[in-house]
């Protein structure tokens, strides 16, 4: 039997001979009901090529900070699932269990809730190294983390391939806290620095709260303190927090009552 053509709408397909088989492409299998297809599962692969075997866990409740330090982490060959609480993880940790969890804590550091959840990381079926990411470096908060059992302290202003650093540390079983704790601590045990480190304050914090009383910008206190625009927010924020301040007219107003008490 001789081909025919068949038209359809202006075009010509080729028909095939009685008993010869269609040379036409199959048509494309439908996945089964609640499969993922490849195109989304390679979308969320957790490891990039090149990528260490070892598993880094984030724990970051704010999902767009966690998925971007994941993704800045996973750029640099690492291995990174990140979840949103550590009752997330804890619900999956025996068949993932991780080399080391990085617990971000913001501006929370040495709160209930964050002394909670190290104890809840200390309890995981497959225990492993803590490390804390904090807005803040109080030698306090930073004490009561390594006491509690973390492993490691680390900034938000630290830079990452310096944090990464940090954390491979942590990974082969050393300790890590930014130095400028320590020297904060030194200057608030030293009678010379006392000064600087009244009402609870460190001394880069009683800087910052004698600009604000002075009415200084951030940006202004950033230059003339030799800091970051970013840290200075920190450090207002967190002393807001130990004044229990709304705002810093409020901050001002505390700490000038303090400077007229003193004289």
């Amino acid at each position: 039997m001789r081909n025919r053509a068949v038209k359809f709408a202006g075009s010509t397909v080729p028909s095939c001979k009685s008993g010869e088989p269609n040379s036409s492409p199959a048509p494309a299998e439908t996945p089964k009901r609640g499969a993922v297809p490849p195109a989304v599962e390679a979308r969320f692969s957790t490891q990039p090529d090149g990528a260490t075997g070892q598993v880094i866990v984030i724990i970051e409740k704010r999902v767009l900070l966690g998925e971007c330090l994941a993704s800045a982490m996973r750029a640099c060959g690492r291995n990174v699932i990140s979840f949103p609480d550590v009752e997330s993880w804890l619900q999956t940790a025996a068949a993932t269990p991780a080399s080391l969890v990085v617990f971000c804590a913001g501006s929370r550091a040495g709160s209930e809730e964050v002394s909670r959840a190290i104890s809840l990381l200390l309890c995981a079926p497959v225990p492993c190294p803590t490390v804390i990411l904090s807005d803040a470096e109080e030698p306090r908060q930073i004490v009561a983390a390594l006491e509690q059992g973390a492993r490691g302290y680390i900034s938000t202003t630290m830079p990452l391939q310096v944090a990464l650093e940090a954390l491979q540390l942590v990974q082969a079983g050393g300790l890590f806290v930014p130095a400028t704790s320590l020297m904060a601590a030194a200057k608030s045990t030293d009678p010379g620095g006392a000064r600087n480190t009244t009402h609870g304050f460190t001394s880069r914090q009683a800087a910052v709260v004698e600009a604000l009383r002075r009415g200084k910008a951030n940006k202004i206190i950033a230059y003339e303190l030799n800091m970051r625009e970013s840290t200075v927010k920190v450090h207002v924020r967190n002393i807001m927090k130990k004044l229990k301040a709304r705002n810093r007219t409020e901050v001002a107003y505390l700490t000038n009552a303090w400077t007229h008490a003193e004289e």
